[in-house]
């Protein structure tokens, strides 16, 4: 028998290894789809419901309110729309910038998988497979905000092992370690005039001027398709967390449940590999005296880079109002204020150190809901959520995470095919604020200017197995 179990978990955790994916448009870049169960409900009530194996990840300690073994595996179609339309951006503050309008959203597969087993009468253990973050935006490389964003690609897996501890008739506790992958790729191109420009000035704003002039006389223009140079970054690395939840039965028919993770630092390590037009390679080349050893700029080298993912604090409550009908309520706080600024390091030397301001504060996910039996096999689930952005004005927003407060509206349905087997079903539209974005470009002092009409919709199907 525990061998069974053993090989169950393990063959799980190494199909998923395979399928981690990402999510465009989240609060910041956090994900919470992970289970179709709650898809129906938006989520609320999460760390108190505790109806299956789904509990590893939002509160450890429901885990004792199942018996037996059970498995839960799900999974998410999320098509994300984010339209684009330029409002006045500017090319070196002052002139006006090409491209064309874009739409960055990309749909995206999110997976699933939890196993739980009751090891004794008061002692449980589980093991959840999640994405718990995620991101995924890319543009046309012609289109106006290009020299920002192109490609930007967040993947994480995590894998938490997780026990729980029976107290008491009323109380249970929960915890669990969490051992967590991310890698990530960011992509822009880069304007080729606006480098010559920089080396050309001698890195003094007063001059910048008339190196442009320069520049475009030696056929290197400023904010130029037909010249421009392009960069990709990319880096992974694994980390550590831990995560803690307790459940508590106020009565039989209610309950209230806490759960908090950690934060996460990841120091990710990877390279940057630099595609520099003919025009760029030239200008380089060309270059003597004290700019000559920027030859060397531009080139591909190693980078690192260093990101602190959110802790997260959850608080549920849930209520079997009769037989048939229940509801649910949850607040979540998210500590995106950690997230000040993207740093990315080069083990080149002659490429300066990039600093990207993001200014994030920390966020709040409020969510309700409510469960109808309709009849013995079958319940109705529904709930809504305002989500909000941990992004605080137009000018701290960029392109690689155009996120704005967004109001979940979840509709779902829970079948009992047996008396072992059952299949949850969720659906979500999120209705997106109109998102102003009014960025400004520290390396190249390009404006992007505009508004992005983004929705979300969102489509779970989740299997139960008993054993």
């Amino acid at each position: 028998m525990i061998i069974n179990k053993t090989v169950r978990a393990a063959v799980a955790v190494s199909l998923m290894g395979g399928l981690y994916t990402s999510q465009a448009f989240a609060a910041g870049f956090a994900l919470i789809e992970n289970s179709a169960s709650g898809m129906g409900n938006a989520f609320a009530g999460g760390s108190a419901i505790a109806d299956d194996a789904s509990t590893v990840w939002f509160n450890p300690a429901g885990m004792t309110r199942l018996k037996g073994e059970q498995i839960s595996v799900a999974g998410h179609i999320v098509s994300p729309a984010a339209d684009f339309t330029n409002q006045g951006s500017l090319a070196v503050t002052t002139l006006d910038r090409s491209g064309t309008d874009d739409d960055g959203g990309v749909s995206a597969f999110v997976p699933n998988f939890y196993y739980v087993t009751q090891l004794q009468d008061d002692a449980w253990f589980g093991i959840g497979v999640t994405v718990p973050f995620g991101l995924s935006t890319e543009y046309d490389e012609d289109w106006v905000g290009r020299y920002t964003a192109t490609k930007s690609e967040v993947h994480t897996l995590n894998i938490n092992p997780s026990f729980a501890f029976k107290h008491n008739d009323e109380l249970s506790i929960g915890l669990g370690l969490s051992l967590q992958y991310i890698d990530a790729t960011l992509a822009n191109e880069l304007d080729t005039g606006m480098i010559c420009a920089g080396i050309t000035s001698g890195g003094v704003a007063a001059n910048v001027p008339a190196a442009i002039g320069t520049c475009t006389t030696n056929g290197l223009p400023v904010d130029t398709r037909a010249i421009d140079s392009s960069q990709e970054l990319t880096g992974d690395d694994w980390n550590l967390g831990w995560n803690i939840g307790m459940l508590y039965e106020l009565d039989k028919e209610s309950r209230i449940g806490v759960a908090y993770r950690s934060s996460i630092d990841a120091n990710l390590s990877g390279d940057v590999d630099f595609e520099r037009s003919a025009e760029l390679d030239g200008f380089l080349s060309s270059l003597t005296g004290p700019a000559a050893p920027l030859v060397n700029s531009f080139t591909d080298t190693g980078i690192q880079a260093g990101i602190e993912l959110p802790a997260q604090l959850s608080v549920s409550y849930f209520r079997d109002v009769n037989a048939d009908f229940s509801v649910m309520a949850d607040v979540t706080w998210t500590e995106w204020s950690n997230f000040d600024a993207l740093v990315i390091k080069f083990d080149n030397l002659v490429q300066s150190t990039s600093i990207v301001p993001e200014n994030w504060e920390d966020s709040y996910r409020y969510a309700v809901g409510a469960n109808y039996k309709a009849n013995d096999k079958m319940m109705l689930r529904a709930g809504v959520a305002l989500d909000q952005s941990p992004i605080p004005s137009a000018e701290d927003r960029t392109p690689r995470i155009p996120g704005n407060d967004r109001t979940w509206v979840s509709i779902g349905m829970a079948y009992d095919i047996d008396e072992n087997t059952s299949i949850d079903i969720g659906y979500s539209h999120l209705f997106v604020d109109d998102t102003e974005i009014n960025n400004t470009d520290e390396s190249f002092k390009h404006v992007l200017t505009g508004e992005y009409e983004a929705d979300v919709d969102i489509l779970s199907v989740q299997g139960n197995f008993k054993f």
